[in-house]
């Protein structure tokens, strides 16, 4: 693998732990924290099992991870298929967070709407 191939791996590795530290993602890959850190240092390169999990936690199929590490550009994904991709691997704590959110925003809306139909 040559160090442009190397390097966005490794931002795709970034990308799909998040915020997670690496001990949290290595466990959630059934790794150890070290090997995770190896990964984002460039010195290993993870197998085909864990790039298709750090893949599909990126939001990407593992065709496009390894098409995107050979130089081809990913194809144009809507950001609704992006987020949803993303939210299937997220931890449910994070997802519990995106539907408060989305409570609270149609419970606005709901709110507005019938303030001014009660305006009319």
């Amino acid at each position: 693998m040559n160090i442009e191939s190397r390097e966005k791996l490794i931002e795709i590795i970034k990308l799909a732990r998040g915020s997670m530290s690496q001990r949290a993602f290595g466990k959630l890959l059934g790794v150890s924290a070290t090997a995770v850190q190896l990964w984002e240092k460039g010195v290993n390169v993870p197998d085909t099992e864990y790039l298709a999990k750090i893949a599909a936690r990126a939001g990407y199929t593992l065709e496009e991870l390894l098409g995107c590490l050979d130089g081809k550009p990913i194809p144009e994904t809507s950001d609704l298929s992006l987020i949803l991709r993303q939210i299937k691997h997220m931890p449910l704590n994070q997802v519990a967070q995106i539907v408060q959110a989305a409570a609270d925003r149609l419970a606005a809306v709901a709110q507005a709407s019938e303030d001014e139909a009660k305006a009319s």
